[in-house]
C-alpha cells in the first residue's frame, strides 16, 4: 500500500473542503450584493422622478403600480413636499380601489401633518366617504357611522367654503338619520321590556342630538308613552304638546293625544321641562 500517496490524497481533499467552506460566504455575499446595490440605486432616485412615475402609472390606469410607487416615495422621502403630494394620491388611489382602511390611514396622516393645508378638506372628505361606504345596517354597532359623522362634521366646521361641503352636508344628514334610527331601535327594545328609564334615555338622545331627523316625531311619542307608563304625567303631557306644536298633522301626535285622553289628560307644555327647552334651543 502506498501510504504516501494516500496521505497526499487526504491532504488534497481537506484543502478542497476548506476552499468550499471559504467560498460559500463569498457566494452568499455576491448574491446579496446585487439587491443591496439595487436598494442603493433606488434610494438615489430623486423624489420628483418617483412622483412623476407614479403619476404616469396612474394616467395609464395602473392603479396598483401607481399606489406602490407613491408608497415607495413616501417611505424614502418622508415629510418632503413630494411625500405630501404622494399622500393625497395614495388616499385617492386607495379610495378608487375600494381600499377604505388604507384611504383613511393616508387621509388622517395628511390632516395630522398638514392641518392648515387646502388639501386637508379633500382628505377629510375622502375619510368621511370611506367610513360612509362601510356603514353597517341599523341592527349592528354604529361605530363606523359615528366616525363618518365625525369626519364630515370636521370638514364642514373647518372648511365651510370648501367645494366638498355640500355633498358632505347631504351625507351627514343620512348619517345622522341612521344614528337616530339606531337609538330608536334600542329605545323601542327597552320600552317593550318595560325598562322605561333606559328607553327614555335613548329617545332623549334623538330629541336633543338628532332633532332634524325624521325619527324625532316618533321619539316624542315614545317619550309620551314611557313617561305616562312611569306615572310622570307632566312630562308625558309636555312631550305630546311639543309633538303637536311642531307636527300637528302627524299620526304620532294623534296617537299621543289619544293615549293621554284615555287617562283623562290632554297635551300641556311645561316650559321648565327639558323637552320644551330642547326645542326652544334650536
Amino acid at each position: 500500500m502506498d501510504t504516501g500517496s494516500e496521505a497526499s490524497g487526504t491532504k488534497g481533499m481537506k484543502f478542497f473542503l476548506r476552499l468550499a467552506v471559504l467560498a460559500a460566504p463569498l457566494l452568499l455575499a455576491a448574491c446579496g450584493g446585487k439587491d443591496d446595490l439595487d436598494d442603493l440605486a433606488l434610494n438615489d432616485t430623486p423624489p420628483e422622478v418617483l412622483f412623476n412615475e407614479g403619476l404616469a402609472l396612474r394616467a395609464q390606469g395602473k392603479l396598483r403600480d401607481s399606489t406602490e410607487k407613491f408608497e415607495e416615495l413616501d417611505k424614502l422621502y418622508p415629510y418632503s413636499e413630494y411625500s405630501k403630494k404622494s399622500l393625497v394620491n395614495l388616499a385617492y388611489l386607495n379610495y378608487t380601489r375600494g381600499k377604505y382602511t388604507e384611504t383613511i390611514t393616508a387621509a388622517k396622516r395628511f390632516v395630522t401633518l398638514y392641518p392648515g393645508d387646502g388639501d386637508s378638506a379633500y382628505m377629510l372628505y375622502l375619510a368621511g366617504q370611506s367610513y360612509f361606504r362601510q356603514m353597517p345596517d341599523i341592527t349592528r354597532d354604529q361605530a363606523v357611522t359615528r366616525k363618518a359623522a365625525g369626519a364630515f362634521t370636521e370638514l364642514v366646521q373647518r372648511f365651510p367654503e370648501s367645494e366638498y361641503v355640500p355633498d358632505a352636508e347631504q351625507k351627514l344628514r343620512i348619517v345622522k338619520d341612521q344614528l337616530a334610527g339606531k337609538e330608536m331601535q334600542v329605545g323601542r327594545y327597552y320600552l317593550e321590556k318595560r325598562n322605561y328609564v333606559a328607553a327614555i334615555n335613548r329617545f332623549k338622545t334623538v330629541v336633543v342630538d338628532f332633532q332634524t331627523t325624521r325619527h324625532v316625531e316618533e321619539a316624542l311619542f315614545r317619550l309620551t308613552e314611557a313617561y305616562y307608563a312611569l306615572g310622570v304625567v307632566n312630562e308625558a303631557q309636555t312631550a305630546a304638546a311639543v309633538l303637536g306644536h311642531n307636527y300637528p298633522d302627524s299620526q304620532w301626535y294623534k296617537d299621543a293625544y289619544s293615549l293621554l285622553n284615555k287617562g283623562g289628560y290632554q297635551p300641556s307644555e311645561d316650559s321648565g321641562s327639558w323637552i320644551s327647552r330642547a326645542f326652544k334651543s334650536i
